[in-house]
């Protein structure tokens, strides 16, 4: 079992602390008595969504001896307009760059999207989560 940390900080910043010993501040707008010093819980949540998803695909292309040479995740996310404002839609754009092959990229992806991942795998259970491949030239 895991062990994760929360502490009040000040105003609306708190400080999360992991099993590995890191720390993560977060923050809110000032217009909710934050002072915008760091991302805001959410935006920590597809953030770590997205380093989840992007570690399993780089890890997987290694072994297929077929890595990027520039690799980003872009995370499109809709709301609902009421509290508590959870995440109806989530759509994940991979953007390789280099020698990399669709048939590749998509594997990895639909493994880390399926099986490895436990964020993304935990968050389609309660929102549509699409996603798809962009590979460009170097």
């Amino acid at each position: 079992m895991g062990n994760t940390i929360v502490k009040f900080v000040d105003g609306m910043q708190f400080v999360g602390q992991g099993e590995s010993g890191h720390a993560l501040l977060m923050d809110s707008d000032p217009n909710v008595g934050g002072e915008d010093t760091a991302l805001r819980p959410v935006e920590t949540m597809l953030c770590a969504l997205g380093g989840c998803t992007g570690m399993d695909v780089i890890s997987i292309l290694r072994k297929m001896h077929t890595v990027p040479t520039s690799f980003r995740i872009e995370i499109e996310d809709e709301r609902a307009p009421e509290y508590p404002k959870v995440i109806t839609r989530l759509h994940i754009v991979y953007r390789f760059k280099g020698d990399v092959p669709r048939a590749n990229a998509e594997k990895a992806i639909k493994l880390s999207m399926e099986r490895y991942c436990p964020i993304t795998n935990t968050i389609n259970k309660v929102t549509q989560v699409t996603w798809e491949a962009v590979i460009e030239p170097d």
